[in-house]
């Protein structure tokens, strides 16, 4: 497999998505307690994965976008992180998804701020937002530990979710 890295943090490799790991991130969003918050349904199957990278438009219209996470010592898919514009409300977010045995090990917030950092000195980005269902404690946990600052409550599809948000000038 042929990666484009990102972004190296201490533990973590970040790179553009290939169609090469459909499977993983068909295995990584068939998990329901992964997807629980989400408000995504999982891949109908692989190929649907497989279908949503090859169409995926972040990297050449924004520059960034989700990327594979995977752990440095073993090369290990372990889930994604990265920005992603949002066009419905033109902001830029921070998003991440990790398999559950990955979980509370601090992988999604050390991938964050590598993320956060590429946002506003690389992209030279202004403010950085983070959506989450308000039930989802530990997603809320991650954007704290970041540095983001609570901004408002919305309902999006009848589920009440929460708008953290950090800025840089």
């Amino acid at each position: 497999m042929d990666r484009k890295i990102i972004l190296e943090t201490p533990r973590l490799l970040l790179s553009e998505i290939i169609e090469e790991e459909a499977e993983e991130m068909f295995l990584l969003n068939s998990d329901e307690e992964v997807i629980k918050y989400t408000g995504d349904d999982g891949f109908e199957n692989v190929e649907a994965a497989r279908q949503l990278i090859v169409n995926y438009p972040q990297y050449k219209k924004y520059g960034y976008g989700r990327w594979t996470a995977r752990l440095k010592e073993n090369n290990e898919f372990i889930g994604w992180c990265g920005l992603k514009f949002n066009e419905d409300i033109e902001e830029v977010d921070i998003g991440y998804r990790l398999l559950k045995k990955h979980w509370n090990k601090g992988y999604a917030t050390e991938a964050s701020i590598a993320c956060l950092e590429f946002g506003f000195k690389k992209m030279g980005l202004k403010r950085i937002i983070g959506r989450a269902d308000k039930r989802n404690g530990a997603s809320i946990r991650v954007f704290e530990k970041l540095g983001l600052r609570f901004e408002k409550e919305f309902v999006e599809d009848g589920v009440l979710n929460v708008q953290y948000v950090i800025e840089r000038d």
